[in-house]
């Protein structure tokens, strides 16, 4: 089939310089949620109408195999699709979504594109308890004859509750035919996509409908408030989705989900904690309460405590991370490795059963098994210009306050003393230490405060 997005509208309410369409909601834009589900359908072709907001939205969706074409002015729906009819093939049907109606379902499209066939005219269509502000079905004899807008709708007309979602599966070349019809002498003065219903009646072509399972699925972005009410609504999806597979969310109500989450079996996850991009939780693996994960696998049985913050990381099984700690990009841990509060670790691989407890840096750094690093502990990695690699060996202990000057190297069991600024590698199996000569003075006064 063709599918066409329209996604040229200002979105006045949203206060915003930024497109209504290229919002974030879950950390994906609106338009690109539609444009993800439009591609399950696996479209011969997708038409993406753009207006407000200039080549912001092409450019936000660059290179991802999409045809654009420009509403200029913006004269209503039907004129928007007026601008797609060069790039559809007439062979197939058309689909029409919208780029602000982000939680649509690949299932219920499906199920209007299976109702359609390839010679009906098939709206998506929802029964609403207050259906104010949208267009009717207007149906004679429990067939669908027109849709009706808000502001055109007589009384009796305005007291029917099944709406238009919008969204709607047509014939190609009958929807050329109907479309160089549409007239513009309505209240809004627009070309409404809605006035092709009547067209395709005229024309004896059958008009069915198809409903989706959920309000939701049909609720479109017109506001901050909008935007923020359809957020929690995808949150409660994705956490009732977790819970149904076994994960334990202490509070299925503070979880963001901003990308794609696996979870293991026996996973836990306490309040207030955001998943962004890729994120691989495996099995009984434990989140503390407000940690912030992106980009990352966490290995089974893995704790990660609360504050925790990980990003673009790979934790080994059983490893213990935090409170408070940080994991950036390209760090690497090993099995049972433990990354205590107030550590930050950086591009660096850490092996099996080594430790950080507290207070350090370690950036680019390989280090070994069953290594200590103290408290205090940092690796200086960079020199004002240019990045170097700490190599520490394996059951090495760096004892606490000490600078390691890279590039440099520390041998296998070798003891680092504490307050150690090293600049040349140190031995294996030697103690190496660097401190200034301790002294006491007999006789020193403490400074006094002269001030009266």
């Amino acid at each position: 089939m063709n599918i066409v997005i329209l996604a040229a509208g200002m979105g006045k309410r949203m206060q915003s310089a930024l497109p209504k369409v290229l919002h974030p909601l879950a950390g994906k834009s609106l338009l690109g949620h539609v444009i993800d589900t439009a591609r399950t359908l696996t479209p011969s072709g997708l038409c993406v109408i753009y207006g407000h907001g200039g080549e912001a939205v092409p450019t936000a969706f660059a290179g991802d195999g999409l045809t654009f074409a420009k509403q200029e002015p913006q004269l209503g729906t039907g004129h928007a699709v007026m601008q797609a009819l060069p790039y559809l093939d007439d062979a197939v049907p058309t689909l029409i979504l919208y780029g602000d109606v982000p939680l649509t379902r690949t299932a219920s499209l499906q199920r209007l594109v299976d109702s359609a066939g390839s010679d009906k005219l098939g709206i998506l269509t929802i029964t609403m308890d207050d259906p104010t502000g949208y267009g009717r079905i207007v149906r004679e004899d429990g067939k669908i004859v027109r849709i009706v807008e808000q502001k055109d709708a007589s009384a009796g007309e305005k007291a029917i509750r099944e709406i238009n979602t919008g969204i709607i599966v047509a014939p190609t070349a009958k929807l050329r035919q109907w479309l160089a019809t549409l007239s513009n002498n309505n209240a809004q003065g627009e070309y409404y996509l809605t006035d092709i219903i009547a067209r395709a009646v005229a024309d004896g072509v059958e008009v069915v409908s198809a409903q989706p399972d959920d309000v939701a699925e049909t609720l479109g972005v017109n506001s901050k408030v909008q935007l923020a009410e359809l957020e929690r609504l995808h949150q409660r999806r994705v956490a009732h989705a977790l819970l149904e597979q076994g994960v334990t969310l202490l509070d299925p109500a503070r979880l963001d989900v901003r990308g794609s989450l696996v979870c293991g079996r026996d996973v836990s996850i306490d309040v207030n904690c955001v998943f962004e991009g890729t994120v691989t939780l495996e099995d009984g693996v434990s989140i503390g309460a407000n940690c912030v994960i992106k980009n990352a696998r966490i290995g089974k049985q893995a704790q990660i405590k609360p504050f925790s913050h990980i990003d673009d990381a790979s934790v080994g099984a059983a490893s213990q991370i935090g409170p408070y700690a940080r994991l950036r990009p390209g760090t690497i841990l090993g099995e049972d490795v433990h990354i205590g509060n107030f550590v930050e670790v950086k591009n660096s691989n850490i092996a099996a059963h080594s430790k950080a407890n507290h207070l350090a840096y370690v950036g680019d750094a390989d280090i070994g098994s069953k290594v200590n690093v103290g408290a205090g502990v940092i690796t200086c990695n960079y020199d004002g210009a240019n990045k170097f690699r700490t190599v520490i060996e394996d059951e090495v202990f760096i004892g606490s306050d000490t600078q390691l000057v890279a590039p440099v190297r520390v041998g296998k069991g070798a003891t680092i003393g504490a307050g150690t600024t090293l600049t040349k590698d140190a031995p294996a199996d030697q103690l190496t230490l660097s401190r200034a000569k301790q002294m006491s003075l007999p006789g020193w006064q403490r400074p006094v405060n002269i001030k009266k």
